[in-house]
């Protein structure tokens, strides 16, 4: 079959690989019909997450058509299934409190060793993020292994477009779990730092739950313009100063909650900022974490701050005694995308969340290196870029 593998830094390829085969009896295999590139994904382009090799089939948002199917998956073949990025049990002491990206079996034991050294102890299994996260072979390619298919795909009803349910893998489950761990109530005021796919979810989410006001940053006029469309105010951080545009904008209290969308990899000229970026580059640290650094000074006293982004190892300069002193609330981890893939999926049936506004580009499957270096470097424009094997 056909895949994209991941080679070094910005250097992915579409490689001829083995098919995938039955492992286990809970396994299925699927036909990938729609997959996309997300966010994190960049993480690993950009070389920032360690323990990948060269060959590895990437990609962590997909969904297909079921075609072969273990003794014991609860399957069948043809029906269509969104696939969640968390690889989980289902029956462990975490899957049991509904926290499916801390399973303790999704992770392969061989592959535990390194989290549990970095992390203090494993996650949970993630499809095409590194061995870290267990070496799984990612959903960007014409198929698939699904280990755990009685747990983790949801079934989707005929007729229903791959668009509009393609995001349920991750990104929405994700912008509605930063949401729920803001613990909006109604009539506050959220801000929400990147208007990536996850913050643009984050924004629309923030509002269904209640919010009165979101107020979203980044420095994309585009990505600006979508959280608009939601009802959001909008700080361009190249144009006002977001710390004092924000105390301006809540009168001097703060926002009641803040989301940090952004994650290891921020984006803009400031010191904290430039310090990150020449510790990354000569290996004394890891992650450039300006925006959760700048959140949790600008939440009100007594508020929640929620970090979906993704970091992946060590920072310095972290505003702790801020965060203490201000009696804050801080809530974060990967998303149990099990959890909320029911409800949410229920409310895209019904016509409450829309999902399709965020794809900018479709893409054939073999043009994935080229969406990649897009995504990369023309972020204002792509928002989301969709592969389809075959394509035209």
């Amino acid at each position: 079959m056909r895949a994209l593998a991941w080679h070094g830094k910005h250097d992915v390829r579409v490689d001829t690989v083995d098919d995938p085969e039955i492992v286990n009896p809970r396994d299925c295999i699927i036909k990938v019909t729609a997959t996309a590139i997300c966010g994190s994904d960049l993480h690993l382009y950009d070389g920032y997450i360690p323990t990948m090799q060269a060959g590895d089939i990437l990609g962590h948002e997909f969904m297909g058509e079921v075609v072969e199917v273990g003794a014991k998956s609860t399957l069948k073949k043809g029906q269509k299934v969104v696939v969640p990025f968390t690889i989980a049990c289902g029956s462990c002491y975490h899957c049991g409190k509904h926290q499916y990206s801390a399973c303790d079996n999704g992770l392969p034991a061989d592959n535990q060793d390194i989290a549990q050294e970095l992390y203090g102890q494993p996650m949970s299994g993630l499809f095409g993020y590194s061995h870290m996260t267990g070496g799984y072979a990612g959903g960007q390619a014409e198929y698939v292994r699904v280990p755990f298919s009685d747990v983790g795909p949801i079934v989707i009803p005929d007729g229903v477009d791959d668009e509009k349910v393609l995001f349920l893998s991750d990104i929405l489950p994700t912008g509605w779990m930063a949401a729920e761990n803001a613990q909006i109530e109604p009539g506050d005021t959220v801000a929400v730092w990147g208007c990536g796919p996850v913050g643009l979810f984050a924004v629309q989410s923030a509002f269904l739950m209640g919010a009165e006001r979101v107020i979203a940053i980044d420095h994309f006029p585009h990505r600006l313009d979508l959280a608009k469309k939601f009802g959001a105010e909008t700080i361009n951080y190249e144009e006002s100063a977001v710390y004092e545009a924000l105390m301006v904008m809540t009168g001097g209290i703060g926002p009641d909650a803040v989301i940090d969308s952004v994650g290891l990899e921020a984006h803009g000229f400031f010191v904290d900022n430039v310090l990150d970026q020449i510790k990354a580059s000569t290996f004394l640290g890891t992650d450039r974490a300006h925006s959760i650094r700048q959140a949790i000074i600008a939440c009100r006293k007594g508020g929640r701050v929620s970090m979906p982004a993704v970091y992946g190892g060590f920072i310095d300069k972290f505003p702790l005694g801020a965060l203490m002193e201000k009696g804050l609330t801080l809530k974060t981890g990967q998303t149990h995308v099990q959890h909320y893939m029911p409800a949410l999926l229920n409310a895209i049936m019904e016509g409450k969340i829309d999902t399709t506004f965020l794809i900018s580009h479709r893409m054939d499957l073999e043009d994935a290196p080229k969406g990649y270096d897009m995504f990369k470097n023309n972020q204002n424009e792509v928002t989301k870029v969709v592969l389809k094997p075959g394509f035209n």
